[in-house]
């Protein structure tokens, strides 16, 4: 079974800084110089981890979609 792909954006404009993305999926987001939760180039973390570090962020500020159905799946 084909792994899932998918769209990862982070509104920079609703990020807190708080660092639960990060702790939760250290593969997938960091904090940027400016203390803002960003994509990293190389993502690493399992689709279940990503979906996971995007659930825990306290202000819905990441949104995750499934690239082939266009779904959104979090927030």
């Amino acid at each position: 079974m084909p792994q899932q792909k998918l769209k990862i954006k982070v509104l920079a404009e609703d990020c807190i800084g708080d660092g639960a993305c990060c702790d939760a999926a250290p593969g997938t987001f960091e904090l940027s110089t400016d203390g803002i939760a960003c994509v990293r180039h190389k993502v690493t973390d399992d689709p279940e981890t990503i979906l996971r570090g995007a659930r825990v962020c306290p202000t819905d500020a990441i949104i995750v979609t499934d690239e082939e159905s266009d779904e959104q799946l979090v927030p």
